[in-house]
């Protein structure tokens, strides 16, 4: 089995929180880590933008990935949101059975 963190920023934590309530309870994930008030900096549009964001953390296995990619899409606010995957070299063997029981076969 391969497991990966998917990483994703939402403008606030109230939408991070959805995201993440959606995705375990569909057994896409086994959990999320949520870290609220970041700072991205990045060009938009021609433009410089400076934005406060929450990052989310999220833990599944890699053959669940796109599934994650398009249930995010479907209710993510962003236009292009950011959905980054990568993958898990190592970790805890107990851990990773651990995200084995919590998501779909």
């Amino acid at each position: 089995m391969t497991y990966c963190i998917i990483n994703c920023t939402t403008a606030n934590k109230e939408d991070a929180v959805e995201i993440a309530k959606y995705l375990v309870q569909k057994k896409l994930i086994a959990c999320c880590n949520i870290i609220n008030g970041i700072t991205s900096v990045y060009c938009w549009k021609n433009a410089m933008q400076q934005e406060e964001e929450t990052l989310m953390i999220m833990k599944t296995k890699i053959s669940l990935y796109k599934r994650v990619e398009e249930e995010i899409k479907k209710i993510h606010k962003y236009e292009v949101p950011e959905i980054i995957c990568l993958p898990l070299k190592d970790g805890s063997s107990e851990y990773l059975n651990w995200i084995d029981e919590q998501t779909e076969s």
